[in-house]
């Protein structure tokens, strides 16, 4: 286990995980000007669409989750302890609907700035959220939450 996990603190993620999408889309912005690709395929009305698709399917994850977090007044902060363990609904389908939902978000505003930036950084920043947020959340969990915590593990994957 994490020897930075306080079971009564939570996982011990004390940056938001939306930070990191908005700090990894900046710096795909970043990357673009200074190393520029051709973004004649975002200038695309088909592209337009696929963006737009994506923020659907993303708010579908971030308002599914977050209102049964809030339903069962569980926290979404990460350095607090949670209060139940999520296994019903939108964590049915996957244990992350909202980097899940963020990822959707990311790519679909990536479709709307055409950068290729930005798709060629998002395994850098799966990995980055996998490896510093949803490794410790699932480590605090087990401890939490013990044999509950492993059966859902093992029946709902992590990503989708």
């Amino acid at each position: 286990m994490d020897s930075q996990i306080n079971k009564s603190k939570g996982p011990g993620v004390y940056i938001p995980p939306p930070l990191f999408y908005v700090l990894v889309f900046l710096a795909s912005m970043f990357i673009q000007r200074k190393l520029p690709i051709a973004d004649g395929l975002f200038h695309q009305t088909v592209i337009k669409v696929v963006g737009i698709i994506f923020l659907i399917i993303a708010l579908f994850f971030l308002v599914r989750s977050l209102r049964q977090f809030f339903l069962t007044k569980n926290t979404v902060v990460l350095i607090k302890p949670a209060s139940s363990l999520q296994t019903t609904g939108i964590y049915g389908i996957t244990r992350n609907p909202m980097y899940v939902g963020l990822a959707f978000v990311y790519c679909g505003v990536a479709c709307f700035v055409g950068n290729w930036w930005t798709f060629l950084l998002l395994p850098f920043l799966i990995l980055i959220i996998q490896e510093y947020i949803i490794k410790r959340e699932e480590n605090y969990l087990e401890l939490e939450f013990g044999q509950a915590f492993l059966n859902y593990k093992k029946s709902v994957r992590r990503w989708l």
